[in-house]
């Protein structure tokens, strides 16, 4: 035992070199017999000690390797029309050795000696063994003495080597070859069946439910595996032999009653038998891989396609909203009513709160899904996506931009109008009341001028007549600027297209034409006074001093009447205040007012006085004036009566300007709050963009967080929404307390919202590049940190000449024409900077590998048996029926003249999908 040992530690490093290192993945159990068996540390000897060591090969597995070697010989031997019977026999002249060598080898031994002296079957087999070393195997202590002398154990160690080296050698699965690698197909292939373990290549076969697994895997039609049963190991046995040599053209290697009964089969006799297998099958699981890797390229299309659809419809669907809903903006026809001006302000409300927040969030879940698809297709390797003529995303930002531009416009239009309407209906009232005092003050006075009745009157009546047209003149006088005011109101309503400017225009008009008429008359009325004055030779100085004291007083209080009537329109508390010190102003006048009052009442009182003492009999009426002192009396009081009346009106405006003050200071207090807050979120997130903290997924968490303490603040916006609408509601369009319009905190608050959706996609296209690219997080660590170490206005973007020190600093040698090539790629559209996104994406494209047009051409290559066109049958037989039907319905007819009819180009179709051109 010590002198095998010995002479086994010895030989070891040669016998490695001899086999050019195939031994290192086929090593084999040692073979003992009952009676002698070494400790577990010596259980595993090369080959070459195991041929050498004749008296320990167990009878039982001399008998497997014969039987398999022999079937595994004449396997190939066939080929060439011969076969051998006895192993140690057959090969010993050299001529069917020689032969096997070249049927499984494909080449030409030297001519063989024709000799049947032991010399010339000596130089056969020295041919054979030399051709065995040429292929890198070192036959050490096999020698063609012992061959042609018909030594078993040196016939099947040289047979079991033409094995390894022909058969088993290149087996190759995940990096690991020969035994190793035969092992693992076979684990990966039986891995799904009940009652199949295989651990090794002796008793994990006794059963033979490994073997029939290995057939139902490939070839589920030969072999119904639900029905076979553990506990009959021949019967499946003998399954496996038979199907494989009827269907598969596998000789019977084995004997299953051997296998069953021997402790522990031979391992080279299972390897060799299981080695059929594997290159039965090599031309399936070639086509299975060429398989999966287009279905695989063809589902990443699919699915870009699928985003690329989704995209097209989102942005067509968009567009037509803005479309539709910019003319209704653009429509500016002025309504001629308040209310219907209002409700068109009422419109735009619920156009600004309800159909158009929707639309924003389309619009920023648009731009997400574009970037997200491009992500996807740049780490497939697929062209960038170029949507639809006129469907960009800058198509639709300035689709976006107009349809907002428009909308402002449409607001400040709508203001603008119902502040023309408000100034209209305060004209359009003031017009009407002015003219009915005008009006009622022009009633009858041309039937009165036209009158003669001077020419039937006394001396002393044709003096009162006289000095009753002289005050009618005064009065005439002092109505003048009452016409001057309401032609200026009627020329301000038609400046400012009032509805019913007709109607103004005709009264105004008229009144206009009858002040004209009364002039006139007037004036003729004169005339023929002043024909008769010389008739006249006294008058009544009281009755003519009380009428021209009376007249200018009475029209005093018309206007003081009219004043104190007179609607107002105001809209602040300045404002209010300005009107309360002007009727401050006018209640100090009226003491001054009373005297005057007080000094024509008197006349009056001094022409009863005079009459009483004179005993002179008054008709009652004064010659020289209508106005009576009772006219005077009820207007004074009158006036006196609209003073507090006047006076609760302008307290009741104060109130409500202050009302309207606490508005503005609550809607500013707000604003003040919510606008610098909207400004340091929008910096917060700049920061979160680019500062490293813990993992993405870790990022995207707390960017939903965050997001969601965003959106949690919406109850903000909506109030000040609300606030902003009672404002709208008082007609206050002005606000001194806060430079944040409504508009202001509405773009603020979207390009928030925005910006931080933008960023969490950000945050899921970096998962993407990792997951895809297997770039990771430790990489995408150090990728952040140069980016943030070189961003020196830490806003996120990188100056060019920041981006050559970054590259330089990671090892990029760069010339001025590599760097403007690295350029174009990480700024495209020319914007002078380099995003984050772009230089993690460039970095991920300069590590990671993909897959390629060449590599899907020649996976087709193999499904169509190396054909340059594929059949429709071939399709559908060796993918999956939805991958099938996309390549049928996407391929392009083949042209050559070796295709049948229908043959489809399948090279065509692999460059598109990876080039410029559609599919």
């Amino acid at each position: 035992s010590n002198a095998w040992k010995s002479w086994g530690s010895k030989r070891r490093e040669g016998v490695l070199e001899t086999l050019d290192g195939i031994m290192m993945a086929v090593e084999t159990q040692a073979q003992y017999n009952t009676s002698y068996m070494m400790s577990e540390e010596h259980q595993y000897m090369s080959p070459e000690d195991e041929w050498d060591r004749d008296l320990l090969l167990d009878p039982a597995w001399e008998k497997q390797q014969r039987k398999t070697f022999t079937a595994w010989c004449n396997s190939h031997l066939r080929k060439a029309g011969t076969q051998i019977e006895n192993i140690e026999d057959d090969f010993r002249n050299g001529l069917k050795l020689m032969l096997l060598l070249e049927v499984i080898s494909g080449e030409r031994l030297p001519k063989p000696d024709k000799g049947k002296m032991r010399f010339h079957k000596i130089a056969n087999v020295n041919k054979a063994l030399d051709f065995i070393c040429s292929k890198g195997v070192k036959l050490v202590s096999i020698g063609a003495e012992e061959i042609v002398d018909g030594n078993t154990k040196m016939t099947l160690g040289m047979i079991w080597t033409i094995i390894l080296r022909f058969a088993i050698q290149d087996i190759s699965v995940e990096e690991t070859s020969a035994k190793e690698g035969l092992l693992l197909w076979c684990q990966r292939k039986t891995a799904p069946y009940r009652n199949v373990n295989v651990q090794n290549f002796h008793i994990s076969w006794k059963d033979g439910l490994a073997l029939c697994a290995l057939i139902h895997r490939h070839r589920p039609d030969l072999i119904d595996y639900s029905k076979l049963r553990k506990d009959d190991p021949i019967g499946n046995l003998n399954t496996a032999f038979e199907v494989a040599e009827k269907y598969l053209d596998i000789p019977k290697m084995l004997d299953a009653e051997d296998i069953v009964n021997t402790p522990k089969p031979d391992e080279k006799a299972i390897m060799t038998y299981v080695s059929c297998f594997y290159h039965a099958f090599a031309g399936a699981e070639q086509a299975e891989t060429a398989a999966n890797r287009i279905c695989k390229v063809l589902a990443v299309n699919q699915e870009n396609e699928k985003l690329m659809e989704e995209y097209e419809k989102l942005a067509s669907e968009l567009l037509e909203w803005i479309r539709k809903t910019i003319p209704w903006l653009e429509n500016r026809m002025a309504e001629q009513q308040m209310r219907a001006m209002q409700q068109k302000l009422e419109d735009f409300r619920d156009y600004r709160r309800i159909h158009k927040p929707p639309r924003v969030q389309e619009k920023c879940q648009l731009e997400i899904n574009f970037n997200t698809l491009q992500t996807k297709l740049r780490l497939s390797n697929r062209p960038a996506f170029m949507p639809s003529e006129g469907k960009m995303v800058s198509d639709i930002a300035n689709a976006w931009k107009g349809l907002e531009q428009v909308e402002k416009g449409y607001e400040e239009w709508l203001l603008t109008e119902i502040r023309r309407l408000e100034r209209l209906d305060h004209l359009a009232e003031k017009f009407k009341q002015k003219c009915s005092l005008h009006q009622s003050w022009t009633s009858g006075k041309e039937e009165l001028l036209s009158m003669k009745d001077y020419e039937s009157a006394s001396l002393m009546e044709i003096r009162a007549l006289m000095r009753k047209h002289e005050a009618f003149e005064s009065d005439l006088a002092a109505h003048q600027d009452r016409v001057e005011q309401i032609a200026a109101i009627a020329q301000e309503l038609n400046e400012l297209d009032y509805h019913d400017a007709s109607s103004v225009n005709a009264r105004c008009q008229g009144i206009c034409d009858q002040w004209d008429n009364l002039g006139t008359l007037t004036q003729k009325r004169r005339d023929s006074l002043e024909r008769v004055e010389k008739l006249w030779e006294t008058i009544d100085q009281l009755y003519l001093e009380f009428a021209k004291r009376a007249a200018p007083f009475n029209n005093w209080m018309d206007g003081a009447m009219e004043d104190l009537q007179d609607m107002f329109i105001v809209h602040s508390t300045e404002e209010i205040h300005s009107l309360i010190t002007a009727h401050d102003q006018f209640k100090a006048t009226l003491p001054e007012a009373d005297k005057e009052r007080m000094a024509t009442m008197g006349i009056q009182s001094e022409i009863v006085k005079i009459a009483q003492t004179y005993g002179i009999k008054l008709s009652g009426v004064n010659p020289y004036t209508n106005l009576s002192p009772q006219d005077i009396t009820n207007k004074w009081e009158a006036v006196k009566h609209l003073v507090p009346l006047r006076d609760q009106m302008l307290q009741e405006e104060v109130a409500r300007q202050q009302a309207n003050e606490r508005l503005r200071r609550q809607f500013a207090a707000q604003a003040n709050i919510i606008g610098p807050w909207i400004q340091t979120k929008m910096e917060e997130i700049g920061h979160v963009s680019v500062d490293i903290a813990g993992s993405l997924e870790e990022q995207m968490n707390n960017l939903k967080q965050y997001e969601q303490n965003i959106i949690n603040y919406k109850c903000n916006i909506d109030k000040l929404e609300g606030d902003h609408q009672l404002s709208q509601e008082s007609l206050i369009f002005d606000n001194k307390h806060t430079n944040y319009t409504m508009e202001h905190i509405r773009v603020g608050w979207e390009q928030l919202l925005t910006t931080i959706a933008r960023t969490i996609n950000e945050v899921e296209n970096q998962i993407l590049t990792r997951d895809a690219k297997g770039i990771s997080q430790e990489q995408l660590n150090e990728f952040r940190a140069s980016f943030n170490h070189f961003d020196r206005k830490r806003n996120g973007m990188m100056d060019p000449d920041d981006f050559r020190a970054c590259l330089i600093s990671m090892g990029y040698d760069l010339g001025e024409v590599e760097f403007a090539r690295i350029m174009t790629l990480v700024d495209s559209n020319n914007t002078g900077v380099v995003t984050f996104q772009a230089f993690i994406d460039f970095m991920t494209r300069e590590t990671a590998e993909t897959d390629t047009a060449d590599q899907v051409m020649a996976s087709f290559k193999i499904l169509a048996s190396d054909k340059a066109y594929i059949t429709v049958d071939e399709l559908r037989r060796e993918l999956p029926a939805e991958q099938a039907e996309y390549c049928i319905s996407r391929m392009t007819r083949y042209i050559g003249a070796d295709g049948p009819a229908g043959a489809l180009d399948y090279i065509s179709f692999s460059s598109a999908l990876y080039g410029e051109s559609d599919l």
